[in-house]
Order: C-alpha cells, then sequence, then structure tokens
C-alpha cells in the first residue's frame, strides 16, 4: 500500500517557479569634490591688484647670483631660513657659482661652508650630485622644464615651481608652508595638500598677477597673516578676507612699500 502524497510535497511537473530576488542597485559614490576657493573672481582680481601696489616688484629673499645658485639655495632652503641660507651661502657663491666650479669644490668643503644649515650633510651631498646631473644631462644649465628639474638630487616640485618663476619668469606657483597656511586660512584655495592648494590657486589667479602671485603670497604669510597670530591691522585685504579668524574688517592703508619693507605695526 503506498503512502499518501503530502500536501505540502509539490506534484512532479507542477511546481510553481519561485520569483527570484532582484540584487540590489549598488550606487556609484561620488567622488570627493575638491574643495574651491570661497572668492569671487571679482574679489580675487581686487585682492592681488591691491598686492601689486603694495609691492610692484617683490623679490624673493634668498641670495643668487643665477639660475644655478638659486636652485642651489632653494634646494639647501627645506627646513632652514632664508637668511640661515644667505649666511652660510654667500661665501660659497663667490668662488662656486656654476656646476663645474661646484664639483671641483667637492662634497666636503661644500659642507664646510654649509655646515650652519639643517641637515647639512645630505644637502651636500644633493649639491654635489645636482651639479653632476646638471653637466652629464644639461650641458652645465639649469632647465627651464619642470619634468626634467624635479629629476635632479633634493628638487622637488616646490623647489622647481620656484626656480621656474624666478630664473625663466615661468608663471608657477610655488606652494610653501606660508601659501598652504594662507590658503586655508582665508579660504582662498582650501586644500589638504600643496598640490591641491596649487591647482586652485593656478585656476583663479588672474594671468595678469600670476608672474608675482607666488612672491606676494609668502611675504603676506610672512610678515601680516603669520602663521600664530595674524596681523589684520596691517592688513591691505582686511575687508575682503573671509577668514574666521580676522579681527578687523578695516582694510590697511593701501601704499606702496620700499622693497621687502616690514609693516610699522609689525
Amino acid at each position: 500500500m503506498s503512502k499518501p502524497k503530502s500536501k505540502d510535497r509539490p506534484v512532479p511537473g507542477n511546481e510553481v517557479a519561485q520569483p527570484v530576488p532582484k540584487a540590489k542597485a549598488v550606487k556609484a559614490r561620488p567622488a570627493p569634490r575638491r574643495p574651491r576657493s570661497l572668492y569671487t573672481p571679482a574679489e580675487v582680481h581686487e585682492i592681488f591688484r591691491r598686492f601689486s601696489v603694495q609691492r610692484p616688484e617683490p623679490k624673493g629673499e634668498l641670495e643668487h647670483v643665477n639660475a644655478f645658485t638659486l636652485l642651489v639655495a632653494v634646494v639647501l632652503s627645506a627646513q632652514a631660513t632664508d637668511a640661515g641660507v644667505n649666511k652660510a651661502t654667500r661665501a660659497l657663491f663667490q668662488i662656486a657659482d656654476t656646476p663645474q666650479k661646484m664639483l671641483a669644490l667637492g662634497e666636503e668643503k661644500v659642507g664646510d661652508y654649509i655646515r650652519t644649515i639643517g641637515l647639512w650633510r645630505n644637502k651636500a651631498k644633493n649639491v654635489i650630485a645636482l651639479s653632476q646631473a646638471l653637466i652629464r644631462d644639461h650641458h652645465g644649465k639649469v632647465p627651464d622644464d619642470r619634468d626634467e628639474l624635479v629629476k635632479l638630487p633634493g628638487v622637488g616640485r616646490k623647489t622647481a615651481n620656484v626656480v621656474l618663476n624666478m630664473a625663466f619668469g615661468q608663471h608657477t606657483m610655488a606652494v610653501d608652508t606660508h601659501i598652504l597656511r594662507i590658503g586655508n586660512r582665508i579660504g582662498l584655495a582650501p586644500g589638504k595638500t600643496p598640490e591641491q592648494v596649487e591647482a586652485e590657486l593656478v585656476r583663479i589667479i588672474p594671468d595678469e598677477f600670476m608672474r608675482h602671485a607666488h612672491h606676494w603670497l609668502i611675504l603676506h604669510g610672512r610678515y601680516v597673516c603669520k602663521a600664530r597670530k595674524p596681523d589684520c591691522p596691517a592688513c591691505v585685504i582686511a575687508d575682503i578676507c573671509k577668514s574666521a579668524e580676522k579681527t578687523t574688517s578695516i582694510p590697511a592703508p593701501l601704499v606702496e612699500l620700499a622693497p621687502q619693507e616690514i609693516p610699522q605695526s609689525l
């Protein structure tokens, strides 16, 4: 006698197809948006117009006599002050102002000249190595190309941008600690890295001001918008500035300063 079929057991051939649950669509996360400047194009133009009135011909504070000595000075300035580098290089550049002369001087003697600069041993090696590379690959000349410059020992993007701007007049933006701080503090070019700040500054600064923009921002950060306490009463853009830290909205008088003159209120 056969067993009765269970009511729950489907009759062969009469199975009902069960719907296959659909996989949930996974939404692609949008790429994080890079922070943009808080300023309108008109405001950016006015900021740099005022800087240009204040310092029509700003100069870098590293002493040099040609493109090679500028390159060496910028390499030596990493984690050192411009004043400290100048003190060490005045005598050095008098006797070694070309890659050939620097190489002939040798690593040990170069080290003797720059001993007062931080990390001087490694920097002396880099100065000799970059001198060798310039002679070997560029006929003793400093190249005017960023890709070639960053191949040299001890030369990074910031150093390359300084040399391209100061020695060759190119519209580059070298982001140091001052410019990185200002870009974020006042919202001019927010960014977590120097490269992000650089890209935003190059994007927003009018071409007519790019030649000197690097120096204007450095000098503003060094003497006015200082790290510990910004001197807002000495700031010529206090009325435009959108920093939450600013203490006044009254701009300082817009007058031309003597070369590298520090404002009286500093």
